[in-house]
């Protein structure tokens, strides 16, 4: 029971971090698989942890999201900017192509890879708003970079932040970009898992609902700390870790 729980908690840090830094998620699961043999992971727990991360970014931008009257055209903006990466996403998973390029060297690349397109992107101070200049054109290109994070490794929210910055955009509003655009690639993640699980015989048990509310957690503080973070230093704290996560899985393959 503690095992299954200390597992929990690992996959729960893992995805509630990684999925709100410019860091890749699947690098790190390489990591831990490598130092832990993980027994407690399933789709469903992979569900769970996805949820949670989806209700901590609904919970804190709760008063955007609901103040429909203000927002409305922030939120068209936002499902306009998910459309490329969930049709282009909805083809990968039903022709199983992504399960083809998830391997090690794969991600050690394009960990590094990407890590380097994210420093040329940040290197200069831009003052583009979300209120003064999002639009079709600016979300749509965002949007066309978020399907690069189909690549494992990649990281969603490093794509979507370096495109937010290539067009000039703040720190700070770019980050709440990518934030926002991360509710219709959770929802629609979480939408295809339940979709592989129905029908099938389901072991509902207490570890489910600690993954949700640890991911929520981890996802949460996540979000919170990264917007205070990002207001006063560069990414180039998270550009330096990347490129060593990325030297250390090298390691892996090639030792």
């Amino acid at each position: 029971m503690f095992q299954e729980f200390i597992e929990i908690l690992i996959l729960s840090a893992i995805q509630g971090i990684s999925e709100f830094l410019p860091i890749s998620s699947s690098a790190h699961l390489i990591l831990v698989s490598n130092l832990y043999d993980l027994k407690t992971s399933s789709l469903l727990i992979d569900i769970s942890l996805h949820l949670g991360s989806l209700f901590a970014i609904i919970f804190y931008f709760k008063r955007d999201l609901l103040d429909i009257k203000n927002n409305k055209k922030l939120i068209q903006l936002i499902i306009i900017g998910s459309i490329p990466l969930i049709i282009f996403g909805f083809i990968l998973y039903k022709t199983e192509f992504i399960y083809l390029i998830r391997n090690v060297k794969v991600i050690a690349f394009t960990t590094l890879f990407f890590a380097i397109i994210l420093f040329f992107s940040d290197q200069r101070k831009f003052n583009k708003t979300i209120s003064a200049d999002l639009n079709f054109k600016t979300i749509l290109f965002i949007g066309l970079f978020q399907i690069l994070a189909l690549i494992p490794g990649v990281s969603r929210a490093g794509i979507t932040l370096t495109a937010a910055r290539f067009l000039e955009f703040n720190r700070v509003d770019s980050s709440k970009i990518s934030f926002l655009l991360s509710i219709p690639a959770l929802a629609g993640a979480s939408f295809l898992g339940l979709k592989d699980v129905l029908g099938k015989p389901l072991e509902i048990n207490y570890l489910i609902f600690v993954a949700v509310i640890l991911s929520f957690l981890f996802s949460y503080i996540t979000i919170k700390f990264f917007l205070n973070y990002i207001n006063k230093f560069s990414l180039n704290l998270f550009i330096v870790y990347r490129v060593l996560i990325s030297l250390i899985l090298f390691l892996i393959i090639y030792n």
